[in-house]
């Protein structure tokens, strides 16, 4: 985790850091917790608006979620880093994999410096 926090940071200094305990808003635990980096914007379909992270980082049982918001096309990121990332399951916005040594660090920073570009 400690390296991928650092990776991130390297590639977006400058980003809003989130901590996140995962619980709702009654306390009640929803998600584990996990950290973000920049800021994107969700748009609801009532018209409301959100802000929240770009890159989201989450050790859990089953080892590392990258989450990566605001990618409209939910086949991209596994048509375009699924071959090359290594041993990682990768969802429309969610790259899985055990350890940080299952995976190819140089394909995930591509992904986070491609994500970086799409600011919304």
């Amino acid at each position: 985790m400690q390296k991928l926090h650092e990776s991130i940071l390297y590639i977006m200094p400058d980003s809003k850091l989130w901590f996140l305990d995962g619980k709702d808003n009654e306390g009640k635990i929803v998600s584990n917790p996990n950290i973000g980096y920049g800021v994107h914007t969700i748009r609801y379909a009532n018209g409301t608006t959100k802000e929240f992270y770009q890159i989201g980082i989450s050790a859990n049982t089953t080892g590392i979620s990258i989450y990566v918001m605001g990618i409209e096309d939910k086949k991209f990121l596994a048509e375009t880093y699924g071959k090359k990332i290594g041993k990682a399951s990768i969802s429309g916005y969610c790259i899985k994999f055990k350890t940080l040594k299952d995976i190819d660090i140089k394909v995930l920073e591509e992904v986070i410096r491609y994500i970086n570009e799409q600011k919304s």
